[in-house]
């Protein structure tokens, strides 16, 4: 799975044991120059609060195939969110 940036991901316990609440998180950067293990991925983003504002800088691993992506990001790198 490719990961741009703007990106929205749905990050569950699918994703990674740590994440048994899901989170909703903002995609900065895919991390390619870390070793990982097999299927896992650092990814850099911010994690999203209940109104789509980011509320933290994190850098998370997770299992590539446990990523839902939420929303694509369009051409100038920011996703949009649906109103509420």
């Amino acid at each position: 799975m490719v990961l741009n940036g703007g990106d929205i991901l749905l990050v569950t316990r699918a994703a990674s044991v740590q994440f048994t609440k899901p989170i909703r998180f903002r995609v900065i950067r895919d991390v390619t120059d870390a070793a990982t293990f097999d299927g896992w991925r650092w990814v850099d983003g911010y994690e999203l609060g209940a109104k789509g504002e980011a509320v933290r800088r994190r850098r998370i691993f997770v299992q590539s195939k446990g990523l839902r992506v939420e929303r694509r990001a369009v051409g100038d790198g920011r996703a949009r969110l649906p109103a509420r």
